[in-house]
């Protein structure tokens, strides 16, 4: 009986709970004690694409000179700067990075290719000039030729050091043992590559007395105050004398 008289009212208003009096009826949202709104954390998907990440605007660009807002006619040291400069700025973002770097070494190829281009037809033109040249001109060509330069710093190097060796005991004693050394290596490289022992004694021997007189004529029109004291016509001389013996030895046949 109790509990059909208890389901059939339903009112607590009389009872009362560690002092606070309970209701289910009346208007509950006035009651509350205090509000809080809830609000879902934010992450890295819901922030805008990249983030605050710059990116470069012309990613997309075709025209590498484009790309680098450069013109067309641009120098190597203003392509470099825009490099640079854009990378400076982008560089945080990969794919700009990629893109600039990607503009910038087709740039590279391309001026590579041109240099190549005009290496060859300069070739060209100087053979072509040379088989249009007189007889004369193609005689005196055919006794030169250019070797690899691997061996003509070698020479120079040897040469410069006798140079060096004859300066250093310019005060003690002349130059002519530093010259009979470089006499025997020139013609030593001579026969080495002709392979005939008078042909490079005579051209060594010739390369010798043409630089001395050279020397002869030249050095007296060097002006005094640039020569040291110790420095006499007999060493200057030979150190002009030493330039004819490379070039003999190195480009003549």
């Amino acid at each position: 009986m109790a509990a059909a008289a208890f389901l059939s009212n339903p009112t607590l208003s009389s009872s009362s709970f560690l002092g606070h009096r309970l209701s289910i009826r009346g208007n509950l949202k006035k009651n509350t004690p205090f509000s809080f709104s809830f609000r879902s954390p934010r992450c890295a998907l819901d922030t805008p694409y990249e983030g605050s990440i710059s990116k470069f605007p012309r990613v997309n660009v075709w025209d590498p000179y484009k790309r680098l807002g450069i013109t067309t006619d641009a120098s190597e040291e203003e392509v470099w700067s825009a490099r640079n400069f854009l990378l400076n700025q982008y560089a945080s973002h990969e794919r700009s990075a990629e893109s600039i770097e990607a503009a910038f070494e087709k740039l590279l190829m391309t001026s590579f290719k041109n240099r190549k281009r005009t290496k060859i037809n300069l070739k060209t033109r100087l053979k072509k000039k040379v088989e249009e040249s007189p007889p004369w001109v193609k005689n005196l060509l055919s006794f030169v030729e250019v070797p690899p330069p691997v061996i003509i710093l070698r020479r120079l190097f040897l040469f410069a050091f006798m140079a060096c060796w004859s300066v250093m005991n310019s005060a003690e004693a002349g130059p002519a043992l530093q010259v009979a050394f470089s006499l025997g290596a020139c013609i030593y490289f001579l026969n080495d590559k002709n392979k005939s022992l008078p042909r490079a004694f005579i051209i060594g021997f010739g390369a010798l007395v043409v630089g001395w007189i050279c020397g002869s004529f030249l050095v007296p029109l060097i002006p005094s105050f640039l020569l040291q004291p110790t420095w006499s016509l007999e060493l200057l001389t030979s150190l002009v004398a030493y330039i004819f013996l490379f070039l003999g030895c190195t480009f003549l046949k």
